[in-house]
């Protein structure tokens, strides 16, 4: 019966395997530390336990949160991207300013209202087209 160890090529898979082993909980471990400093429906004193179990036993600790947890997680990351989303929205429109067309309505209603007159009016409209 050959061994592995007298195979380089299988030797080299296995230690492929141990290293994205070693990615892939080292990731879950970045995305549970994150859950848990994100969750507010937890004291302090919990969020520390659970580090420190998680810590203690690496893959266990790990896998024990994922099934406690998973749906909570979810949620929080959902949450999370519409926060995001609607900040980079809000972000996004304030700096845009304001378009061509609503320049030239809101001085229509200057000239409208008689607070500026047509030659203001035509170079506003100008200043917006160009």
């Amino acid at each position: 019966m050959a061994l592995a160890s007298s195979y380089p090529f299988l030797n080299f898979v296995w230690l492929m395997i141990l290293f994205f082993a070693f990615i892939i909980w080292f990731w879950l471990l970045i995305s549970i530390f994150g859950d848990i400093f994100r969750r507010r429906d937890i004291g302090g004193g919990m969020k520390a336990l659970w580090i420190i179990f998680i810590v203690l036993f690496w893959w266990l600790g790990v896998l024990i949160y994922l099934i406690a947890n998973h749906d909570g997680m979810s949620e929080r990351s959902m949450e999370q991207m519409k926060n995001a989303q609607a900040q980079q929205a809000e972000y996004i429109q304030t700096v845009a300013g304001t378009s061509p067309a609503d320049q030239i309505a809101s001085a229509k209603q200057l000239l409208d209202s008689g607070t500026i007159t047509q030659a203001e009016f035509d170079g506003m409209k100008a200043k917006a087209l160009s």
